[in-house]
């Protein structure tokens, strides 16, 4: 019978994924009734601030992708599997490439999985292949590791995760980059997405990496620092942030769509609210309000702010009486609900009207 500490760790954030979150703490007690595996402390474990230091951190390190296999053909364009070693660790991935790529300066977007996906399933539920074939964008799906995290989740809550030079956002941030190397990727119109964990891990890319990304999308994720361990972010994902506690704000502020449904009991919907809060420095009054329905009928209530050179800097798409899933999703993937509307249409549309300016 499995009972070390990783494996019941990996079963609370299973069961908080599903909502069922009075076994989720039971399995956390179970967790650390357990005898911990003992590994050795990272090499960098100090706290970490809420903003990220960025003076003596370099550009991540383009390091040569492990050559893949023959792509095969998804959605008219190719889909390439490969593997990609870093001092941080390795990772398998997806990349998907529309078919009319012939070298062009396209744009790139990083998808990151929630917890128990993978690349295949995410890509199949949220349709991005298809919307990447007909928009000419080039797709990155990274895959977490059990190894990393039982329930495959980006580790979002682990201070160690949360910096800019060691952990996940160095891993993922330098795999990025030799994408953009290797297929001669627009630097301007690099971007980033995920859901719920993966929804986290891509605000923290967007905090640590504001010079590689150029703007975020977050489906039913929390704020940069919104948890340090497991057991704080168990605590966030239930009952929302502390919102006697400001907002870390995002330095430099990226532009960010956010989509969260109202209904959400794994994600609680306030932590939406709060990476708004948080890339606009604080709660603003919007500046446009639209109450909406989807084609199929799905409610919602999208809110604009900060409106610029490029458009709005903000969004936030609060859908009413929807669950933890990526809205208007195809039925092929986990966590989705088809009913609408259209997030990856909705987030494809927001990051291409926001390029990252072009350097002074």
């Amino acid at each position: 019978m499995k009972s070390g500490f990783g494996y019941w760790l990996g079963q609370a954030l299973r069961l908080a994924v599903r909502g069922q979150w009075r076994d989720a703490l039971r399995a956390v007690g179970r967790a650390f009734g357990a005898k911990p595996a003992v590994v050795p402390a990272p090499a960098q474990a100090e706290p970490v601030s809420p903003v990220a230091d960025l003076s003596t951190a370099a550009a991540p390190v383009a390091q040569p992708l492990v050559a893949p296999p023959a792509p095969r053909t998804r959605n008219g364009g190719k889909v390439l599997a490969g593997e990609f070693v870093h001092s941080q660790g390795s990772r398998d991935y997806l990349l998907f490439v529309p078919s009319r790529w012939k070298g062009q300066r396209f744009p790139l977007l990083l998808m990151l999985h929630g917890c128990t996906q993978d690349p295949e399933d995410f890509a199949r539920g949220t349709r991005m292949n298809v919307l990447a074939q007909e928009q000419g964008m080039l797709v990155l799906y990274p895959a977490q590791t059990g190894s990393a995290n039982p329930a495959r989740c980006w580790n979002w809550f682990s201070r160690m995760h949360q910096k800019r030079i060691v952990g996940e956002p160095a891993l993922l941030a330098a795999l990025t980059q030799s994408v953009v190397e290797t297929y001669g990727v627009d630097p301007q119109r690099v971007y980033v997405a995920g859901l719920s964990a993966g929804a986290a891990m891509a605000v923290v890319l967007g905090q640590t990496w504001p010079d590689v990304y150029a703007a975020v999308g977050v489906h039913s994720g929390l704020a940069f620092g919104a948890a340090g361990d497991v057991m704080a972010a168990l605590s966030v994902m239930r009952n929302g942030p502390d919102l006697a506690e400001p907002a870390a704000q995002i330095t430099p502020p990226l532009p960010v769509i956010v989509f969260h449904g109202d209904a959400d009991s794994t994600v609680h919907p306030e932590n939406g609210a709060q990476v708004i809060a948080a890339a606009l420095g604080g709660t603003q009054v919007p500046v446009e309000v639209v109450q909406g329905a989807s084609a199929t009928g799905q409610t919602y209530t999208r809110s604009r702010y900060a409106s610029g050179a490029n458009g709005f800097s903000a969004e936030h798409w609060l859908l009413h009486g929807a669950g933890h899933a990526w809205a208007g999703g195809s039925a092929e993937g986990s966590f989705t609900d088809p009913a609408g509307p259209d997030a990856s249409r909705e987030m494809l549309r927001f990051f291409l009207q926001h390029p990252k300016p072009l350097p002074q």
